[in-house]
């Protein structure tokens, strides 16, 4: 019987997955400082930028230029996602010590979202961890739809377990299961992560989910009861999935550091300083937090002032 742990590893995301969707353009600068503020906050893992093409994703075309001007600290990691070879190349010339690759369980999904099927991405992945593996950089996957998909509606956990022993296979250290449209419930998640965990070890398994149907906390208690470690989540809740309509964004750093407190389980992170790096990017971006825990701790500050 899986164990709830007590402690787990927040891999922050957003400075990639939370911006990457902005519909203007947000300043190199203003990412720099972002991720910055994020890794002085006792985080383990910033998400930096990805190396993907401007025609896709213009938000992320300065990810040379991030990935130079952050001041990387000590005992935290800079991830960034890379889709092929070329992005491998381009963000191992920019000095990135580990890179994500971002896979589907769903096929459709999968082609509208890289263009191309499942044993095509997983192909496609293969020379590019093993040429990270042969230069000291560390591989994560991720694996998309891993409940529900936009297209092709609910997803069998066992698609999902097949992909997740592909991309450990391969020599991912780590494979986050995102529920990208934000359908999950508990009861899905639990049976999901458990056809994984027959192929992936637990604690390499890492939980990224969206609210759309505000069950991300829920779903996160979930698996953590399934034994899951890694948690990943976007500050003030940033994000969202532009080829799911509508698609909320990430679950809140600020949210599941709360309740992560609340349940005793330590993660080395000072929950004020998230709340400071959301008020920070929120003013950048000028709208409000996704959070309510944030919003709760913006309330509090005015009614103490």
């Amino acid at each position: 019987m899986p164990q709830m742990p007590t402690a787990v590893k927040i891999v922050e995301v957003g400075p990639r997955d939370g911006l990457q969707n902005e519909p203007r353009s947000v300043p190199t600068s203003v990412k720099i400082a972002l991720i910055d503020r994020l890794a002085a906050t006792g985080l383990r893992a910033v998400e930096a930028t990805a190396f993907v093409s401007p025609k896709w994703v213009p938000q992320m075309a300065d990810n040379a230029e991030v990935m130079a001007g952050i001041h990387k600290r000590p005992g935290v990691s800079y991830p960034v996602l890379v889709p092929n070879m070329k992005g491998f190349e381009a963000a191992a010339a920019a000095g990135a010590e580990e890179i994500a690759v971002f896979g589907a369980a769903s096929e459709t999904f999968s082609r509208k979202n890289i263009n191309c099927s499942i044993a095509e991405s997983l192909e496609r992945f293969a020379p590019v961890a093993e040429a990270a593996r042969a230069r000291g950089i560390k591989v994560r996957g991720y694996i998309s739809c891993v409940v529900g998909c936009p297209y092709e509606g609910e997803i069998a956990p066992a698609a999902v377990a097949g992909v997740a022993r592909a991309l450990h296979a391969m020599g991912c250290y780590e494979v986050s299961l995102g529920d990208t449209i934000g359908t999950g419930t508990p009861g899905k998640v639990k049976r999901m992560i458990d056809a994984a965990a027959r192929e992936v070890p637990r604690e390499r398994l890492a939980a990224h989910f969206h609210d759309t149907y505000g069950q991300a906390l829920a779903n996160i208690y979930a698996a953590l009861e399934e034994g899951v470690q890694i948690v990943d989540s976007s500050v003030a809740g940033l994000g969202g999935c532009p080829y799911a309509t509508g698609a909320s964004g990430n679950v809140a750093t600020e949210d599941v550091l709360y309740m992560l407190d609340g349940l005793g389980v330590e993660t080395g992170v000072d929950l004020e300083q998230v709340f400071e790096a959301g008020r920070f990017i929120l003013a950048e971006l000028g709208r409000p937090a996704a959070s309510k825990t944030h919003v709760a701790m913006e309330a509090k500050r005015k009614v103490g002032s």
